[in-house]
């Protein structure tokens, strides 16, 4: 008898560690989450009324779109800095699939942050100004969007409100909202965040940590 029992709380703790294993890999993407798209969900793709680059496609679609490209490129993350800003190897950080996001649809980030830096530097933590790197971080951009875009609801819920082509800020992290959504309607978001990361699309808008800005380019 005694050993049928020690038998069955082997079998159950064998379970119970499957079972906290299979969650892990599924609460960290290394278990593919099925993708929705907006139309499953009765939405309709949000089309900007600009196009930056006037290459007959919208900022919004173009931004996504951009931000698409870059990642089929595989960035290896990792910390670098630039002489040129842009990373020009096969390298980057979260903050540079914004950036080439951006800079496919017309906007040069690091222009553009150096600028208003210059416009409101008490508004920035930022002792000696570097181009080449201001618009590489978080904090920086945090303050940028804030000044410059269309600011949106950070409550995941209101899911209709969230769109592909959306910026979405986290407290030590950035990303590019994605067109995919899981079952609830909520919306995968296309980042880089670690050298161990399932993919770069992945659902974590509601696990990633606190979301402190959502915003459109206006």
């Amino acid at each position: 008898m005694k050993s049928k029992y020690k038998n069955q709380i082997y079998i159950a703790i064998t379970l119970g560690v499957i079972c906290c294993i299979i969650y892990i890999l599924y609460r960290y993407n290394y278990i593919p989450h099925k993708k929705y798209t907006c139309e499953q969900f009765g939405y309709t793709a949000y089309i900007s009324s600009n196009d930056q680059d006037h290459d007959g496609i919208d900022d919004q679609t173009d931004i996504l779109s951009s931000a698409n490209n870059y990642i089929e490129t595989k960035p290896k993350y990792k910390s670098k800095y630039y002489t040129t800003g842009y990373p020009n190897d096969e390298y980057g950080v979260c903050t540079d699939v914004v950036a080439f996001a951006l800079q496919g649809a017309g906007y040069d980030l690091m222009t553009l942050l150096q600028n208003d830096i210059a416009a409101y530097p008490n508004a920035y933590d930022i002792d000696k100004p570097d181009p080449n790197i201001d618009f590489r971080r978080v904090r920086n951009l945090k303050v940028y969007f804030q000044h410059t875009a269309i600011p949106l609801t950070l409550d995941i819920t209101k899911t209709e409100e969230w769109h592909g082509g959306d910026i979405v800020i986290f407290e030590k992290h950035i990303g590019i909202v994605s067109d995919n959504r899981n079952k609830k309607g909520i919306p995968f978001v296309i980042h880089n965040a670690n050298p161990i990361q399932a993919s770069y699309e992945e659902d974590i808008l509601e696990t990633w940590g606190t979301i402190v800005g959502h915003y459109r380019i206006s």
